[in-house]
This record gives structure tokens, C-alpha cells and sequence, in this order.
């Protein structure tokens, strides 16, 4: 997912935002859910945003899904743009940068998965 940090609140790019499918995946709507409701601002058709109170939670629920298996890395690893600067540290082991994360993932398809909890 594509993130930014700006004044210190994480920017979620609003086109890697989780969409939520009314008799969708049990998994990726509450995934979706659980995004939404520690962020500070989460409106359609743009950025999710993330005040710097939340990154710990933000971490943890990433790294939850990520192990869960049900979701791709490109749907649970924070990619931040190259010129960004420095990864904050609470960051650090579920980011990339975003050229990286292009050649890794190819392979790496979530709409293939269609596993059902």
C-alpha cells in the first residue's frame, strides 16, 4: 500500500485503500474495518490518514493480517516513496520502498486468493 507521511500522519494512497464488498471475503472486510476505525480520517476517494498516536496499532494490525496468510504483501506491507527520507522506526519491519516492492510482488496476486473464513 502506498503511504506518504505529511505534518506526521501517515497518508494511505486512496486507491490501495481495502474496498469493502457486501458478501465480500469475511477476511478483506474486516481488514477493511479494522483500518477505518483507528484512522483519523477515512473518506471515499481519498486518503486514509493516520495520526502518529495510532502507527503502533497501525503495525500490529498490519503484521496480523499479513501472518494470517489470507492477504497478498502488497495488501498488508507499507510502500513509502523513494525520496520519503528515512522509514520511521515503528515502520521499519513492514515497509518498503516502492521500487522494491514493484519487482518482489509480481507474482503475488490477492484477487487470486479466494480463501473464506
Amino acid at each position: 500500500m502506498r503511504v506518504r507521511i505529511q505534518n506526521q500522519v501517515l497518508m494511505l494512497h486512496h486507491e490501495d485503500v481495502p474496498a469493502y464488498k457486501k458478501g465480500g471475503s469475511v477476511v478483506r472486510n474486516s481488514y477493511f474495518w479494522a483500518l477505518r476505525s483507528i484512522s483519523d480520517r477515512a473518506m471515499r476517494d481519498q486518503d486514509w490518514e493516520y495520526d502518529e498516536e495510532v502507527w503502533a496499532a497501525l503495525k500490529r494490525m498490519l503484521l496480523s493480517f499479513s501472518e494470517s496468510g489470507y492477504l497478498g504483501l502488497r495488501e498488508t506491507i507499507l510502500e513509502f516513496p523513494i525520496d520519503h527520507g528515512e522509514i520511521p522506526d515503528v515502520f521499519k519491519s513492514i515497509s518498503t520502498w516502492q521500487s522494491e516492492l514493484e519487482e518482489d510482488l509480481e507474482e503475488d496476486d490477492p484477487e487470486e486468493d479466494n480463501f473464506e473464513e
